[in-house]
Protein backbone atom coordinates (compact mmCIF):
# COMPACT_ATOMS: atom_id res chain seq x y z
CA UNK A 1 0.00 0.00 0.00
CA UNK A 2 1.34 3.46 -0.93
CA UNK A 3 2.22 5.91 1.82
CA UNK A 4 0.41 9.24 1.65
CA UNK A 5 2.69 12.27 1.59
CA UNK A 6 1.17 15.39 3.16
CA UNK A 7 4.26 17.57 2.55
CA UNK A 8 2.13 20.13 0.67
CA UNK A 9 0.06 20.73 3.83
CA UNK A 10 1.98 22.51 6.60
CA UNK A 11 0.29 22.87 10.00
CA UNK A 12 1.85 25.90 11.69
CA UNK A 13 3.10 24.93 15.17
CA UNK A 14 2.16 26.96 18.27
CA UNK A 15 -0.52 28.98 16.48
CA UNK A 16 -4.18 28.34 17.18
CA UNK A 17 -7.28 30.54 17.16
CA UNK A 18 -10.63 30.38 18.99
CA UNK A 19 -13.18 28.84 16.61
CA UNK A 20 -16.11 29.86 18.82
CA UNK A 21 -15.10 33.52 18.59
CA UNK A 22 -14.49 33.25 14.83
CA UNK A 23 -17.96 31.75 14.31
CA UNK A 24 -19.65 34.36 16.53
CA UNK A 25 -17.98 37.24 14.69
CA UNK A 26 -18.60 35.58 11.32
CA UNK A 27 -22.32 35.81 12.09
CA UNK A 28 -21.89 39.53 12.87
CA UNK A 29 -19.95 40.17 9.65
CA UNK A 30 -22.51 38.31 7.52
CA UNK A 31 -25.19 40.71 8.76
CA UNK A 32 -23.18 43.58 7.20
CA UNK A 33 -21.58 41.98 4.13
CA UNK A 34 -22.55 39.28 1.68
CA UNK A 35 -20.33 36.84 -0.19
CA UNK A 36 -19.38 38.00 -3.70
CA UNK A 37 -19.40 35.42 -6.48
CA UNK A 38 -17.50 36.99 -9.39
CA UNK A 39 -18.46 34.68 -12.26
CA UNK A 40 -17.92 31.44 -10.32
CA UNK A 41 -20.80 29.19 -9.30
CA UNK A 42 -21.02 27.74 -5.78
CA UNK A 43 -18.21 30.03 -4.57
CA UNK A 44 -18.14 33.27 -2.62
CA UNK A 45 -15.60 35.63 -1.08
CA UNK A 46 -15.53 38.46 1.44
CA UNK A 47 -12.30 40.46 1.63
CA UNK A 48 -10.80 41.15 5.06
CA UNK A 49 -8.15 43.50 3.72
CA UNK A 50 -7.78 45.95 0.88
CA UNK A 51 -5.35 48.28 -0.80
CA UNK A 52 -5.37 51.34 1.53
CA UNK A 53 -8.39 53.57 0.84
CA UNK A 54 -9.30 51.60 -2.32
CA UNK A 55 -12.69 49.90 -1.94
CA UNK A 56 -12.48 48.70 -5.55
CA UNK A 57 -9.57 46.43 -4.58
CA UNK A 58 -12.14 44.14 -2.91
CA UNK A 59 -14.56 43.95 -5.85
CA UNK A 60 -14.95 42.09 -9.12
CA UNK A 61 -11.92 40.19 -10.41
CA UNK A 62 -9.83 41.52 -7.51
CA UNK A 63 -11.65 38.98 -5.33
CA UNK A 64 -10.24 36.10 -7.40
CA UNK A 65 -6.94 37.01 -9.08
CA UNK A 66 -4.82 35.17 -11.60
CA UNK A 67 -4.65 31.38 -11.77
CA UNK A 68 -3.82 28.63 -14.27
CA UNK A 69 -6.03 25.72 -15.22
CA UNK A 70 -6.27 22.77 -17.62
CA UNK A 71 -9.89 23.16 -18.70
CA UNK A 72 -10.37 20.37 -21.22
CA UNK A 73 -9.10 17.14 -22.77
CA UNK A 74 -6.36 18.89 -24.79
CA UNK A 75 -4.31 19.10 -21.58
CA UNK A 76 -3.25 22.62 -22.50
CA UNK A 77 -2.69 24.97 -19.56
CA UNK A 78 -4.39 28.37 -19.80
CA UNK A 79 -4.15 31.51 -17.70
CA UNK A 80 -7.32 32.99 -16.24
CA UNK A 81 -8.22 36.31 -14.66
CA UNK A 82 -5.96 39.24 -13.78
CA UNK A 83 -2.66 39.54 -11.89
CA UNK A 84 -2.94 41.04 -8.39
CA UNK A 85 -0.19 42.91 -6.55
CA UNK A 86 -0.79 41.06 -3.29
CA UNK A 87 1.75 43.15 -1.37
CA UNK A 88 -0.49 46.23 -1.61
CA UNK A 89 -3.27 44.64 0.50
CA UNK A 90 -2.35 46.05 3.91
CA UNK A 91 -5.49 47.73 5.31
CA UNK A 92 -8.24 45.94 7.23
CA UNK A 93 -11.70 46.43 5.72
CA UNK A 94 -13.78 48.60 8.14
CA UNK A 95 -16.47 45.94 8.81
CA UNK A 96 -13.83 43.75 10.48
CA UNK A 97 -12.58 46.38 12.93
CA UNK A 98 -13.30 45.56 16.59
CA UNK A 99 -14.01 41.90 15.74
CA UNK A 100 -11.95 38.82 16.53
CA UNK A 101 -10.97 38.81 12.85
CA UNK A 102 -8.94 41.97 13.47
CA UNK A 103 -6.97 40.19 16.21
CA UNK A 104 -6.43 37.16 13.96
CA UNK A 105 -5.35 39.39 11.05
CA UNK A 106 -2.87 41.34 13.21
CA UNK A 107 -1.42 38.10 14.64
CA UNK A 108 -0.99 36.57 11.17
CA UNK A 109 0.61 39.77 9.80
CA UNK A 110 3.29 39.59 12.51
CA UNK A 111 4.18 36.01 11.56
CA UNK A 112 3.77 35.96 7.77
CA UNK A 113 4.12 38.23 4.76
CA UNK A 114 0.50 38.29 3.58
CA UNK A 115 -1.38 39.40 0.51
CA UNK A 116 -5.16 39.28 0.27
CA UNK A 117 -7.01 37.76 3.21
CA UNK A 118 -10.54 36.57 2.49
CA UNK A 119 -13.39 34.54 3.86
CA UNK A 120 -14.05 31.91 1.20
CA UNK A 121 -17.34 30.07 0.83
CA UNK A 122 -17.73 26.72 -0.90
CA UNK A 123 -21.36 25.77 -1.16
CA UNK A 124 -22.58 22.20 -0.50
CA UNK A 125 -21.97 19.49 -3.09
CA UNK A 126 -19.60 21.58 -5.19
CA UNK A 127 -15.94 21.82 -6.18
CA UNK A 128 -13.42 24.37 -7.40
CA UNK A 129 -11.74 23.93 -10.77
CA UNK A 130 -8.46 22.03 -11.10
CA UNK A 131 -6.01 24.95 -10.98
CA UNK A 132 -2.84 26.41 -9.52
CA UNK A 133 -2.15 29.81 -7.97
CA UNK A 134 0.94 32.05 -7.92
CA UNK A 135 1.48 31.56 -4.17
CA UNK A 136 0.63 29.26 -1.24
CA UNK A 137 -2.50 29.81 0.86
CA UNK A 138 -2.98 29.92 4.60
CA UNK A 139 -6.22 28.31 5.81
CA UNK A 140 -8.16 28.62 9.05
CA UNK A 141 -11.29 26.50 8.64
CA UNK A 142 -14.25 28.12 10.42
CA UNK A 143 -17.18 25.99 9.23
CA UNK A 144 -16.55 22.64 7.60
CA UNK A 145 -17.73 19.04 7.53
CA UNK A 146 -16.18 15.61 6.93
CA UNK A 147 -17.19 15.83 3.27
CA UNK A 148 -14.79 18.74 2.65
CA UNK A 149 -11.26 18.14 1.44
CA UNK A 150 -8.39 19.95 -0.23
CA UNK A 151 -6.75 17.96 -3.01
CA UNK A 152 -3.19 18.85 -4.02
CA UNK A 153 -2.06 16.81 -7.01
CA UNK A 154 -3.21 13.32 -5.94
CA UNK A 155 -3.41 13.81 -2.18
CA UNK A 156 -6.67 14.74 -0.43
CA UNK A 157 -6.81 16.05 3.13
CA UNK A 158 -9.65 17.24 5.34
CA UNK A 159 -8.83 20.44 7.25
CA UNK A 160 -10.84 20.43 10.49
CA UNK A 161 -12.28 23.56 12.11
CA UNK A 162 -10.17 23.20 15.25
CA UNK A 163 -8.39 26.58 15.32
CA UNK A 164 -5.22 25.35 13.66
CA UNK A 165 -3.54 27.18 10.79
CA UNK A 166 -2.51 25.19 7.71
CA UNK A 167 -0.47 26.50 4.78
CA UNK A 168 -1.19 24.67 1.53
CA UNK A 169 1.02 24.51 -1.54
CA UNK A 170 -1.38 26.09 -4.02
CA UNK A 171 1.46 26.57 -6.53
CA UNK A 172 0.74 22.94 -7.48
CA UNK A 173 -2.45 21.83 -9.20
CA UNK A 174 -5.24 21.47 -6.65
CA UNK A 175 -8.91 21.90 -5.94
CA UNK A 176 -11.25 21.96 -2.99
CA UNK A 177 -14.51 20.13 -2.75
CA UNK A 178 -17.44 20.26 -0.38
CA UNK A 179 -19.28 16.97 -0.53
CA UNK A 180 -21.35 17.82 2.53
CA UNK A 181 -24.73 19.47 2.88
CA UNK A 182 -23.65 22.66 4.66
CA UNK A 183 -21.53 25.61 3.56
CA UNK A 184 -17.80 25.42 4.06
CA UNK A 185 -16.17 28.71 5.13
CA UNK A 186 -12.42 29.21 5.62
CA UNK A 187 -10.33 32.28 6.32
CA UNK A 188 -7.78 32.10 3.50
CA UNK A 189 -4.70 34.29 3.10
CA UNK A 190 -2.20 34.55 0.27
CA UNK A 191 1.27 33.82 1.69
CA UNK A 192 3.94 35.82 -0.15
CA UNK A 193 6.99 33.92 1.16
CA UNK A 194 6.78 30.33 -0.09
CA UNK A 195 7.62 27.85 2.70
CA UNK A 196 7.58 24.95 0.20
CA UNK A 197 10.65 26.03 -1.80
Amino acid sequence: MAHLNFSDFYTVPNLKFDIGRLRTDLDLVLKKRKFQSPGVTNFGAISLNQIPNDENSTKGNNVRGIYWTIPDETGKEVKRDIPIDESKYTQLVPEFKKTYFEEVYETLKKKFKLGRVRLLLKEPRSTLSWHKDPEPRLHIPIITNKGCAMVIENVAKHLPADGNVTITNNTKYHNFFNGGEQDRIHLVACVLENPFK
